[in-house]
């Protein structure tokens, strides 16, 4: 498969999946706002990992179970969303990527303001 072919399927089932989280009735899925990072599909169109990340406090293990229960939902609803040959079977991997860069934000915010606390207080004696 061209790597240009399978960078759109990947694009078009992440797509797909973000807005199908949104209509799943489960509730350890429904309470937690899940965001659909990427996707990966293998190029026989049998597996794809779709990457996803939580936002908030929620059990990891909930969300996890929750979205495993959901995945013949997905499954079926992409095969009608998307003209593939084959409907993949879909495994969900928790992407900790917007987790970490939130933590590195916040690191930086920190030493930024005592960067701010140093030079005040230079300036100060200075005066």
């Amino acid at each position: 498969m061209a790597k240009y072919r399978k960078n759109r399927i990947n694009a078009a089932f992440a797509e797909e999946c973000a807005e199908i989280v949104r209509d799943v009735k489960d509730p350890r899925v429904s309470s937690a706002l899940i965001s659909i990072v990427s996707a990966d599909v293998s190029a026989d169109l049998k597996f794809a990992k779709v990457y996803y990340s939580v936002l908030g406090e929620h059990d990891e293990k909930e969300v996890a179970a929750g979205l495993k229960s959901a995945a013949p939902y997905f499954r079926s609803r992409i095969a009608e969303a998307l003209n593939l040959r084959l409907t993949p079977d879909i495994t969900f991997v928790r992407d900790e990527g917007i987790r970490h860069g939130a933590e590195i934000s916040a690191i930086l915010k920190e030493l930024e303001d005592k960067r701010k606390e140093r030079t005040d207080s230079e300036n100060e004696k200075e005066d």
